[in-house]
């Protein structure tokens, strides 16, 4: 059944279900295998908390082209060095908040690797204090990329088993396969499309493309059972 509007598009209660169950494993198995790398520090947390915002995008949209495996990794581990840069070359604690997630965004851009709980692993390296400052460059590694890494591995085996593609490929997952649609745009119109709305939206291009389709085909179902004088499926 479908979830209501407002939630996300394309949601259902069972994706939701499975959505909270991967997370909760994930994390979970996370932390168990970082507990059992060595750390820099004795008192270093094996878990930060941007992981559970990493853990959202992962288990409940890994459509999301701020959930794939590099935007992930890449993000959270760029995001914590800018933070950690900051931290020590600007004097001022909320200055170097500012420029720690700022910059990130920025870099993180550059990278293709854009990723929310990125600016959260910035600023936990600026605010992390003398316990991450002992790290010294260390912080990204252990226990940032670590987590990472574990949490994605973790994504990729339980959507292997839940159906869905991670790294997310354009194509439907299985029993979704849709005929093929009457028009197809051309992916240069979606490009031009984007640009007239001046907006920046959580989708992929080829997504888009995808979803194109099938709404032409369910377009001209319709178009068809209207003509005929019956309901459209």
């Amino acid at each position: 059944m479908p979830f209501p509007r407002l939630l996300l598009a394309g949601a259902s209660f069972r994706d939701r279900s499975l959505a909270s169950l991967g997370a909760m494993l994930g994390i979970a198995i996370t932390g168990a295998v970082c507990f059992m790398i060595p750390l820099p520090v004795a008192s270093l947390p094996l878990l930060v908390a941007p992981m559970g915002a990493s853990a959202v995008l992962v288990f409940a949209v890994p459509a999301s082209p701020l959930a794939q495996p590099w935007s992930v990794i890449g993000g959270n581990v760029i995001s914590a060095f800018v933070g950690l840069l900051a931290g020590h070359l600007i004097p001022s604690l909320p200055l170097a908040a500012g420029v720690g997630v700022g910059g990130a965004i920025f870099i993180m851009s550059l990278t293709r690797c854009l990723h929310p709980p990125g600016g959260a692993a910035a600023l936990t390296a600026v605010l992390g204090g003398p316990l991450v400052a002992a790290t010294g460059y260390g912080f990204p590694i252990v226990p940032v990329a670590a987590n990472s890494l574990v949490l994605v591995l973790a994504g990729l085996i339980f959507h292997r088993v839940s159906g869905h593609s991670y790294p997310h490929r354009s194509v439907p997952v299985a029993g979704h396969q849709p005929p093929p649609a009457t028009i197809i745009p051309h992916p240069e119109d979606i490009d031009r499309a984007l640009e007239d709305l001046g907006e920046t939206f959580d989708v992929s291009r080829e997504d888009l493309d995808l979803i194109f389709r099938q709404v032409e085909v369910h377009a001209e179902r319709r178009r068809r059972a209207e003509t005929v004088g019956r309901p459209a499926r």
